[in-house]
């Protein structure tokens, strides 16, 4: 336990740097952790954000940390053969229409804006 403390204090005395070397944009953290830009800027700068905060910031995060085996990427791409030899296959403009009809959607039911 103690190992996982001292971790999260590493990784709170250390935000700002994690986020600058993130190849994420700070803005595009802030808009998907929903903290006020102010309010994220003066959290980062005085190294004060929450535990709630820290978790929201890291799973915006977390793909690109994610630790994928070498097999699963391999398994990852075999699928995708097999969906396109299989025909299971959409058009660009029906994966289009798609995405703009869930956003639509979360739109209407106020989950974005």
């Amino acid at each position: 336990m103690i190992a996982e403390i001292e971790k999260y204090i590493e990784i709170q005395n250390n935000i700002d740097q994690i986020l600058k070397d993130s190849p994420f944009k700070i803005s595009y953290i802030i808009e998907k952790t929903g903290i006020k830009k102010p309010t994220f800027f003066k959290k980062m700068k005085e190294k004060r954000f929450t535990s709630e905060e820290l978790l929201s910031i890291a799973k915006v995060m977390e793909p690109i940390y994610r630790n994928e085996t070498h097999e699963e990427i391999l398994e990852s791409l075999k699928r995708a053969e097999e969906d396109i030899e299989n025909g299971r296959t959409i058009s660009h403009q029906e994966l289009m229409k798609q995405a703009r009809a869930k956003l639509e959607q979360r739109k209407n039911e106020g989950r974005i804006q």
